[in-house]
């Protein structure tokens, strides 16, 4: 009788385990898989901001002929921004990936808020409706990555968090969860603020 009981709670005991065990993997992936996702909205408003920027130096091209330095440093900020794009976007949860998109983001950012500062000297471009249009294009799309950059970040905070506690630091490593996923941070005020335009 006391054979069939140990066996019993030995049974029972092994159940509980695994569906402990079961719960923390799946709670892995449901928090991967959500922070994931919130980068394809950061993917998706950055891949709209990184079409208007052409448009907007082609604009501004026809005003500010004597500025092709500014213009080619924007054009060649927004390709490497959108290398650094694709790179993070084939894994979010790659640290280096992250770094390299956010250093690539603040030089873009830089370079278009050169040029808008350029375009103060230029009262016909300040006055063009398509450079309005896009300006306004620009700053809504500003707004809508820094909402899904927070989404992402909330995401990621919830999934180290979750991974780093008792129990699932303890299985973490083992299920493929052993390292952290990184923050999407800028690295100064200005790329976290859109950049104010006023024509």
């Amino acid at each position: 009788m006391s054979v069939i009981m140990t066996l019993l709670v030995l049974v029972l005991v092994i159940v509980v385990l695994g569906a402990v065990v079961t719960g923390i993997f799946n709670k892995l992936v449901t928090y991967r898989n959500r922070y994931k996702n919130a980068f394809a909205q950061i993917e998706v408003q950055l891949k709209r901001r990184y079409d208007l920027i052409p448009n907007l130096v082609e604009t501004a091209k026809g005003y500010m002929k004597h500025e092709r330095e500014t213009l080619e440093a924007v054009i060649h900020a927004r390709n490497q921004a959108a290398g650094g794009l694709q790179k993070a976007a084939a894994d979010p949860g790659n640290a280096e990936a992250i770094a390299g998109l956010s250093a690539a983001e603040g030089v873009l950012t830089g370079a278009v808020g050169r040029l808008f500062a350029l375009a103060e000297s230029y009262p016909d471009l300040k006055a063009n409706q398509n450079m309005m249009q896009l300006s306004e294009e620009l700053r809504s799309t500003e707004n809508r990555v820094a909402f899904a950059r927070q989404a992402f970040n909330d995401g990621v905070t919830t999934y180290n968090t979750y991974k780093q506690t008792f129990p699932a630091a303890m299985f973490a490593g083992m299920f493929g969860h052993g390292q952290d996923a990184a923050l999407l941070q800028f690295d100064s005020e200005e790329i976290q603020q859109a950049p104010k335009v006023a024509f």
